[in-house]
């Protein structure tokens, strides 16, 4: 086999094992800071199994669009990880201006979310959509900002060729900083983690992602949290490529050693911001959110208008 094929089964299993890792290394994070054993490092993989067990239980009021939402808010998430560059510079999927695609692929993803919460009639889950989309509308700009960034400082405009060639720019020391922030920020909006959202509370009123998903069950629930956990693999193989300077292309098993670590050490990142701090109060969530975009917005001003590209 050549070389773009092993990387792409590479690429394929690390997207569908990573999130049951990063999330076992974030509960053992948590539990290091408590002083408590803490679970298994695959107890989401156990966890998701049993689900995938259980009969769903469905309100009578829901219409299949309950039930299909689960399953399209996870192809989605799959769907996208076929462009994100996990490894570095190599992404199965890649085309000029992907990046588009794949905003529009979690925008829909987002907006059954959304819609298979209000489907069931309850207050509260529309109370969640409702927070969803505010919250969405500050992280969506910045994305696209940091994505805006990238193409103009490589002159570039796919996920694998902005993120693997922002390294050899006059701009990379300048920018790095404040764009690994911003996806730092951005994980922890998009995957529902502290101090924006808190996976683990169980009060309506303060709940935003979790508020969205109480009336599914079964294997449905266990395709909501996966596609939550596959956000954050995204997010964290985002933050892995713009700090990983090998290409594997060149260098594969150096580059997807240093991949692996670096998604490992984001997730002990994000637990040790989950074990220092408590959740912001809503009314700072979007502050908190936008902060994501004044980065960018600063890595930007570094690149200039006219001063990008190779």
């Amino acid at each position: 086999m050549t070389l773009t094929t092993w990387l792409t089964l590479l690429h394929v299993a690390l997207v569908l094992t990573m999130p049951f890792v990063l999330v076992g290394v974030i509960n053992r994070t948590k539990s290091l800071w408590a002083a408590r054993k803490g679970p298994l490092l695959l107890q989401s993989y156990h966890d998701l199994r049993r689900l995938l067990r259980k009969r769903p239980v469905v309100s009578h009021t829901a219409t299949p669009l309950f039930r299909l939402g689960a399953y399209v808010v996870l192809v989605c998430a799959l769907c996208a990880m076929a462009f994100v560059p996990v490894l570095g510079q190599f992404a199965p999927l890649s085309f000029a201006n992907d990046f588009v695609a794949v905003a529009y692929i979690l925008g829909l993803a987002r907006i059954v979310l959304m819609l298979s919460a209000m489907d069931v009639g309850s207050p509260f889950e529309g109370m969640g959509a409702a927070r969803e989309a505010k919250f969405g509308a500050f992280a969506e700009p910045a994305l696209f900002l940091l994505l805006g960034t990238l193409g103009a400082a490589t002159g570039l405009s796919s996920f694998a060729d902005m993120f693997g060639h922002v390294h050899h720019t006059p701009y990379y020391l300048l920018m790095v900083l404040p764009l690994a922030l911003a996806l730092l920020i951005l994980l922890q909006t998009e995957a529902a983690r502290v101090p924006v959202d808190d996976p683990l509370t169980h009060l309506e009123l303060t709940m935003i992602h979790e508020v969205m998903i109480l009336d599914h069950s079964g294997p449905e629930l266990a395709a909501m949290q996966y596609a939550a956990g596959l956000k954050m693999t995204l997010y964290a193989g985002l933050m892995a490529t713009l700090l990983n300077p090998f290409d594997p292309l060149s260098a594969p098993l150096f580059a997807t050693a240093t991949s692996v670590a670096l998604m490992l050490a984001v997730a002990v990142v994000v637990g040790c911001f989950e074990s220092l701090m408590a959740r912001l109060p809503l009314k700072w969530v979007t502050r908190y959110v936008w902060l994501a975009g004044w980065l960018t917005l600063l890595a930007a001003a570094t690149v200039g208008v006219t001063g990008g590209g190779l």
